[in-house]
């Protein structure tokens, strides 16, 4: 018995996502191609230039916009924020820090406490035994 072990591939759109790149500003090689788990393994471990200047510079998608501004991708959604930005817009946004930012970031850091408070407490659940319900 011979095992022929298949090449994964997947998606430009994918690979992107894997990449934290936004894949309209991929080169069109990039974007028409289909990508091996292989290629990807070696663009994250040796990114080359285009990835490198995305990375750094944008534009970003959605959700790197958010965890860089610290909201959810929904909190982006009701700031007016649909498009991907650049580092430098995203920067200007911080620094500016307008109403609907800190709202949101308000809103996240109660998100983010709320998650603790449940986990310390399913934790804390853990170590009792439980009741049979009735």
């Amino acid at each position: 018995m011979t095992s022929h072990q298949t090449t994964q591939t997947m998606k430009p759109a994918t690979a992107a996502k894997k990449l934290g790149v936004y894949l309209e500003a991929t080169p069109t090689e990039f974007q028409e191609g289909v990508i091996s788990r292989t290629e990807l393994s070696a663009l994250q471990a040796d990114p080359p230039e285009w990835l490198l200047e995305l990375r750094r510079n944008g534009p970003h998608p959605r959700p790197v916009v958010a965890a860089k501004l610290g909201v959810s991708i929904s909190g982006l959604a009701r700031g007016g924020v649909t498009d991907p930005l650049t580092t430098e817009q995203i920067d200007a946004l911080k620094r500016d820090s307008p109403e609907w930012l800190q709202q949101e970031r308000a809103t996240q850091a109660e998100v983010r406490k709320e998650a603790v408070r449940i986990k310390e407490k399913k934790a804390e659940r853990g170590d009792q035994p439980r009741r049979p319900r009735s």
